[in-house]
């Protein structure tokens, strides 16, 4: 029995509460949840043109960016041409003294009658080119009795060697090999003994 009790005391208390009053709201409530949209219509409206204003900004950047590359590139590939162009001129500068040389070399060979004089003077000038080209990087690969290095040497010819400790050596050298800044740029041509 005192389930039944219970049970009617709540049915009692649900019919004194209104059920609608969830649903149903008061005028003052409504005005404040439509003032509540209009500020959210409003922030998501800030905020898209803030993005907005962000993305034009980004947009500015980048094309300014990808214009400062392009210069950038255009001004290199100028500076490479140029720099092929004129490269060697350091190099043909220091050269043309020697090529006065060999003028003054040749037009006192018409007129001299000492031998000696004049194997002298070319002499000189060999030694003065040799100088300017020391000075620009260029270096003689030295092959009397060296190793056979295939990094250096080209074997054009091989010799019977008279010992055995001339074997695999650089018995004879038939053209002379460079380097440049350490870098071969002609292969000395070698005999090598066997």
């Amino acid at each position: 029995m005192n389930e039944e009790m219970i049970m009617k005391e709540e049915e009692l208390t649900a019919q004194d509460t209104p059920q609608n009053e969830s649903t149903e709201q008061p005028e003052e409530q409504k005005a404040t949840n439509e003032t509540a949209e209009k500020a959210k219509e409003e922030t998501v409206e800030d905020k898209l043109a803030a993005s907005e204003a962000k993305l034009a900004e980004m947009q500015d950047k980048y094309l300014r960016q990808v214009a400062e590359f392009d210069n950038y590139r255009k001004r290199t590939i100028k500076e490479k041409a140029e720099l092929i162009l004129n490269g060697g001129e350091k190099t043909i500068t220091a050269i043309l003294p020697i090529l006065d040389d060999m003028e003054r070399a040749l037009k006192n060979m018409d007129t001299a009658e000492d031998v000696a004089a004049v194997k002298e003077g070319v002499e000189l000038i060999f030694h003065k080119f040799n100088k300017i080209l020391n000075e620009q990087g260029v270096k003689k690969i030295e092959t009397e009795m060296a190793d056979f290095n295939t990094d250096l040497h080209e074997a054009i010819a091989q010799i019977p060697a008279a010992s055995e400790e001339q074997k695999g050596k650089v018995l004879d050298c038939v053209k002379t090999g460079y380097t440049l800044n350490e870098k071969v740029i002609r292969h000395a041509q070698v005999a090598v003994g066997i």
